[in-house]
Formats: structure tokens, C-alpha cells, sequence
């Protein structure tokens, strides 16, 4: 399973914070936004990833994330220099993708479940069309309404009705079979010139292959890329953080997964000793539980 986050656009929702800083590097409390979705698909077992951005923010992605090997990822890099669809990722990074199946994260979506990690595992097990993400809000016109049968096949998705006929929309999270590549090339892109993912989806819609899971009230989604949710994600993380936990914390993830030890955490958490989050790596890795505290006492 390969992972796309996309991280592109201008921000033009939170101008003029993002007039010289792409909006997915914006902090959200402790860490940068694109954290978020990057640990939401390592949760999930993903350890390949392709950021796509604009030529001008991805060396600052670069500068941020690195090639992932100090977590025990593989990170790569794209372009894409306009805003092209959310569809369009798929186009980029087709090389990429390969003959793998995929997940796609937005840069600004924020997940919090203790339920994420299985939710997302058995979804992208033997992925045979798309798995979509529902979740209920007070007013779903700005979004994608989804409506599923019983037993979790889409049977509609509308995009901005006026009237929807569902409080469920699709988050910005995604899992798809390999042939979305395929259809990416085959869509039609829209009047605005974009190629949107409602148009990818309705394909597996048509075929009988869209799924979608319904996140419960234990789930927060969270868009942060309007002032609004850029200020309600930090106040949720940090409330969250209040009992002594970090969430999106890379390393904390890479090493209950298995993909670095304790020593190497420890060492990525002292590089940034003089911040909570280095100190509270340092304190993960020195965790009895991890069978490795006299390594990190030297």
C-alpha cells in the first residue's frame, strides 16, 4: 500500500496567513499540519510516501519531513505546480503508485480515533474498488454527501447539493485499487479545469466497488484549513495532549510499529530536547515497556 498527501494549493481559505508559507506547514499547536496526515496513514501500516506540493513549498516539505529514513519510511516528492483537483494526484504520481494499490490523505485533514489503526488496516487489506470515509456534520452543503446501503456500498454521492439528502460526507482520506490510476487519466476534468475525485469515486459507484466507512462520535474529523478549524484542530490537540499523550507524534509512531528502536527514538527525540515534544520522545523511548532503558540512561 503506497500514500499520496497532498499538500498543494494556495490556501487561499486562510490568506493572508498563507501568503508566504504553504498552509500545510502552519502549526497545529505542537507540530506542523502535515504531521497529521502523515500519521493517520502510518497508522494505518503505510511506510511509502509521495508529498505533492507546488515547485515553490516542496523544499520546505523537504526540509521538514526529509526522506523519512530516521522513521523508517520512504518519503518522495512531486510537483504539481497548480491547483489541478484532488483527482490530479493520482496523474502525478502515477510512477509513483506503480502496481500498487493506494491511499490519499488531504494535507489539512485532521483524524483523532483509538479505533484509526484497525479501521484503516483491515480497509486497506485486499482493496478490490475505493474505500471512502463518512462522517456526520451539522451542515454537509460545502461538502461531498455520501448515502450507503446497509451494508457499507455508496449508492450516491453528491457534491454541494443545496438540499442533501445525508448529514455524511466524505472526508478527505481515501483508499483505492490500483486501477484508480486508470480512471484518473480517463475522467474529464471539470469546468474549472480540475479533476475531481466525486468523478474518480462515482466510477467505483457505477461499478459496484465504493465502500464507505462511517466514522462514529469517538472519531473527531477535523478540516483545519479555514481560520475556524485551524483554531478548533489546536485547541483539540492540545486538550487532547492535557493527559500527558502527543497525538501525530512520528517517531512515537514509528517505534510502536517496529519500524526504529528506542535507541534511534531517543536520539531523534534528543535532537530537540529543549521542546516538549523532543523531551516527550526522549521519555517514549525510555519507556520500560520497550525493554531498552539502559541503552538510553547512557
Amino acid at each position: 500500500m503506497k500514500g499520496i498527501i497532498l499538500a498543494g494549493g494556495t490556501g487561499t481559505r486562510l490568506y493572508p496567513l498563507t501568503f508566504a508559507l504553504s498552509k500545510q506547514l502552519l502549526p497545529v499547536y505542537d507540530k506542523p499540519m502535515i504531521y497529521y496526515p502523515l500519521s493517520t496513514l502510518m497508522l494505518g501500516g503505510v511506510r511509502d510516501f509521495l508529498v505533492i506540493s507546488t515547485p515553490t513549498d516542496l523544499p520546505l516539505f523537504q526540509k521538514a519531513l526529509g526522506d523519512g529514513a530516521e522513521l523508517g519510511l520512504r518519503i518522495s516528492y512531486a510537483e504539481q505546480p497548480q491547483a489541478a483537483g484532488i483527482a490530479d494526484a493520482f496523474r502525478v504520481g502515477a510512477e509513483f503508485v506503480g502496481s500498487d494499490s493506494v491511499s490519499l490523505v488531504l494535507g489539512d485533514n485532521i483524524f483523532h480515533s483509538p479505533e484509526l489503526p484497525d479501521v484503516l488496516a483491515r480497509s486497506m487489506k485486499d482493496v478490490d474498488g475505493c474505500v471512502l470515509f463518512g462522517h456526520s456534520v451539522a451542515d454537509p452543503r460545502p461538502y461531498g454527501v455520501v448515502e450507503k446501503a446497509p451494508d457499507g456500498r455508496v449508492i450516491g454521492i453528491e457534491e454541494k447539493p443545496s438540499k442533501p439528502r445525508s448529514s455524511e460526507i466524505a472526508t478527505g482520506l481515501y483508499i483505492y485499487s490500483n486501477d484508480v490510476v486508470e480512471i484518473a487519466h480517463s475522467i474529464t476534468p471539470s469546468a474549472r479545469g480540475e479533476l475531481e475525485i466525486t468523478d474518480v469515486n462515482r466510477v467505483y459507484l457505477q461499478q459496484g466497488r465504493a465502500r464507505l466507512h462511517s466514522f462514529g462520535a469517538e472519531t473527531t474529523w477535523l478540516d483545519a484549513g479555514t481560520y475556524d478549524g485551524l483554531l478548533d484542530a489546536t485547541h483539540f490537540v492540545r486538550e487532547q495532549q492535557r493527559s500527558g499523550g502527543r497525538i501525530a507524534c512520528l517517531e512515537e509512531i514509528a517505534l510502536r510499529r517496529g519500524y526504529i528502536d528506542a535507541g534511534s527514538c531517543y536520539s531523534l527525540g534528543k535532537k530537540h530536547k529543549n521542546s516538549g515534544y523532543g523531551q516527550y520522545v526522549m521519555e517514549i523511548a525510555s519507556d520500560t515497556r520497550w525493554g531498552r532503558l539502559t541503552y538510553v540512561a547512557q
